[in-house]
């Protein structure tokens, strides 16, 4: 079975982190990474002000439901460098020529430790991070449009890496 952790990197929703770590849990994440501006739960040593920690709490709990109290939530700077430091393979979650589409994507493809990363809600992934990461996996889209919600995506992609054998 693959050690996923999930990176959070500049998502903006509240309710898309929520969701995400509550999906993440439920597939059996047991670590969250957080980097950006991306919103984060409560954690010890929290630099933010008591309000504005209440607020974004209040909010990812409405959709988490509990969820990011069951994970090791990580807030870094560099979740490049983290991964390295902790021996993840870096993974984007993106649209990419090089990308390899989810449903061919074999357990050989990846680590026994890694990293999923999903980027901000409109733009992803940007171009910079892309060349920092070992593989880029994709979703096909079958519709009009281009992609879908961050955590819809997160979810597919969980699930699909969680059941690779």
């Amino acid at each position: 079975m693959i050690d996923l952790v999930i990176i959070l990197h500049n998502i903006r929703s509240t309710y898309n982190v929520g969701s995400i770590l509550r999906t993440a849990e439920g597939f059996g994440v047991k670590t969250v990474i957080f980097s950006g501006y991306t919103p984060f739960p409560t954690v010890p040593g929290d630099p933010r002000l008591p309000h504005l920690r209440a607020k974004i709490q209040k909010q990812i709990n409405k959709v988490a439901l509990g969820a990011e109290q069951l994970l090791n939530i990580v807030v870094v700077e560099d979740f490049a460098a983290w991964a390295r430091q902790n021996h993840y393979q870096l993974v984007a979650l993106e649209q990419a020529k090089s990308s390899i589409k989810l449903p061919e994507l074999q357990a050989s493809d990846l680590s026994d430790k890694t990293a999923l990363l999903l980027g901000e809600e409109v733009h992803g992934v940007p171009p910079e991070i892309l060349r920092q990461c070992a593989k880029i996996i994709e979703i096909p889209m079958r519709g009009q449009k281009e992609s879908f919600n961050v955590a819809v995506a997160a979810g597919v992609a969980i699930y699909q890496i969680t059941t690779l054998k």
